[in-house]
């Protein structure tokens, strides 16, 4: 009798504390939704802009879940040039990269893609969202497939949160696909050491929200990921000029998560190929000086270089960074 009383108080413990988890993981995830932004400094927008098509016209590939997705496309030198892959980075889309992509194919002799990601570009299927954790690495794996020839060395240059999901594809099923990657001042984690708060007013993070979702996650409920828990501070003139519909203002859970390295951000780091490490000495949203310290601790593939001056969107269009970048892709 006094066993039974015992194993009831034992049950009754364990099904209060799952119902406690539940409830404070849901009401954490409620308790933050997405609201509008107040005005706030955020990044200089000021050396960059979007493409209009004339460098080079938005081309639809099919995803392998039948999604139609787009990238555009600078042909090669010659045949037997390498294939590289320029991925954007977090809230734009690839238009305001095709003068690096344009750069390095007519300057450089590259093919390059420069694919608008899922969830980006002028009409998503769902703008801000994908299906599942590392969909984002399937999708780049489908256009790779569809352009790359046989034997073609394979490059990646990742900006921002592209350098990220540039990291998390090494680190991934498919990393070995690649020869050489280039990381433009890349999110590694944020409590990396790189890392500046809220990405020198760029992001706003849900926290609670992103607290619930990582405690339902952990017991691998995965039903809520479909929510937004990031937000981006675009400057007013963006969003009201041409190219403001465009952009893409918050991420969900799912989404942001397949943007990034994995948790061992490290062990990612660890998987790369070859690779340059490249940032501005101005940059704003991480720490420049500490990539190479943090890296450094977990590969010695990498090349370092900061660039004078340079911001966080600005290195974009530094004509020193397009020849380093050149440089490198080339040796």
């Amino acid at each position: 009798m006094t066993l039974n009383r015992s194993l009831k108080r034992v049950l009754i413990a364990l099904l209060s504390t799952i119902v406690i988890f539940f409830v404070l993981a849901c009401g954490l995830v409620l308790s933050q939704p997405v609201k509008a932004l107040p005005t706030a400094e955020t990044l200089s927008f000021e050396s960059t802009g979007t493409d209009d098509g004339a460098s080079a016209p938005l081309l639809p590939y099919e995803a392998r879940d039948g999604t139609m997705l787009a990238t555009r496309h600078y042909a090669g030198a010659t045949p037997a040039s390498p294939l590289v892959v320029v991925v954007h980075g977090s809230g734009w889309h690839g238009g305001a990269y095709t003068s690096l992509g344009k750069g390095l194919a007519e300057r450089h002799g590259f093919e390059v893609l420069v694919p608008d990601l899922r969830g980006h570009g002028p009409t998503p299927d769902r703008r801000g969202d994908v299906d599942y954790i590392g969909q984002f690495e399937d999708d780049l794996a489908d256009l790779i497939a569809l352009y790359r020839k046989p034997g073609q060395p394979l490059y990646m240059v990742g900006h921002s949160s592209g350098g990220g999901l540039t990291i998390r594809f090494a680190g991934g099923a498919y990393g070995d696909m690649l020869d050489k990657a280039v990381l433009i001042a890349p999110f590694l984690k944020y409590d990396a050491p790189t890392a500046r708060s809220d990405a020198g007013g760029w992001s706003h993070v849900l926290t609670r929200r992103v607290i619930g979702l990582s405690m339902l996650n952990s017991v691998g409920i995965t039903a809520l990921n479909r929510l937004h828990m990031i937000q981006f501070n675009f400057p007013p003139e963006v969003l009201q000029g041409p190219q403001g519909q465009t952009a893409t203002q918050s991420y969900s859970y799912r989404l942001n998560t397949s943007f990034a390295p994995r948790s061992d951000y490290l062990d990612d780091v660890a998987r790369l190929p070859d690779f340059l490490l490249i940032a501005g000495t101005e940059d704003e949203a991480f720490r420049a000086e500490a990539y190479e310290p943090t890296m450094s601790a977990a590969t010695s593939k990498g090349t370092y270089r900061l660039i004078d001056g340079a911001d966080h969107l600005g290195i974009l269009v530094e004509p020193e960074a397009l020849d380093t970048i050149g440089r490198f892709l080339q040796r």
